[in-house]
């Protein structure tokens, strides 16, 4: 005879478990031991993506600040005179100045100067992208997600990735748009044979990262103190 076996539970929704192996996906690409390899098909799919573009919303409120509290200072001083009221005494000064002082004035040089310094870093921020902390990763397709990677985080993923290499003791990482440099010390194992299982390792997770542009490895590693 027999027995009947236990009873079975609910079965688990299918949108609970995608969810989960999503967020196991994300967790696996982010952290530095769990990065994967983007199939080969994927890469050849991929098409160019430019830089991010900075709002530059400090240095354009500041500009229409200063521009607009000017021009309504004159504005207003104007519509005074109209109104048959006295000028104030500062743009009487300012015009006798301007009368009076020669373009070789020392004063007026520095103005100049000023001036042309400040419209120079006005052109600059309106013809770069700034946004310097964001590294814009690859797009697959088209029609593909437009994403960017934080430096710092790929700092971090890198230097954790340099740690698990056999015989490094410290290392640092600075990500950069173009180089990515790498400093580590080893207590141990020959330098060369570090240094090459090193930049095997970070060059593999330099393109797990999916950049758009990978940045070229320069990899430094010394003897590590021992009095340290």
């Amino acid at each position: 005879m027999s027995h009947p076996g236990p009873p079975a539970g609910p079965e688990p929704e299918r949108g609970d478990s995608a969810t989960r192996d999503t967020a196991v996906d994300i967790r696996e690409q982010v952290t530095a031991g769990g990065l994967r390899r983007a199939p080969a098909q994927d890469e050849a799919n991929a098409v160019g993506v430019r830089r991010f573009w900075s709002a530059r919303r400090v240095p354009s409120a500041i500009t229409a600040a200063v521009v607009v509290g000017l021009s309504g200072l004159f504005l207003y001083d104007v519509s005074s005179v109209r109104a048959d009221r006295k000028a104030m005494s500062w743009r009487k000064s300012l015009a006798r100045q301007l009368a009076t002082r020669h373009l070789d004035d020392t004063w007026v040089i520095l103005g100049a100067s000023v001036c042309a310094v400040l419209g120079l870093w006005l052109l600059v921020l309106a013809v770069t992208p700034g946004e310097r902390g964001v590294l814009p990763m690859a797009r697959r397709g088209p029609s593909g997600v437009r994403a960017g990677l934080d430096r710092h985080a790929a700092e971090l993923v890198l230097r954790d990735r340099a740690m698990e290499v056999s015989g490094i003791r410290w290392a640092r990482v600075a990500v950069g748009r173009r180089h990515i440099r790498v400093r580590a010390t080893s207590h141990f194992r020959e330098l060369t044979d570090v240094r090459r299982d090193l930049t095997d390792a970070l060059d593999q997770a330099v393109r797990q990262l999916g950049l758009a542009k990978p940045p070229r490895l320069r990899v430094s590693v010394q003897r590590a103190d021992k009095n340290a």
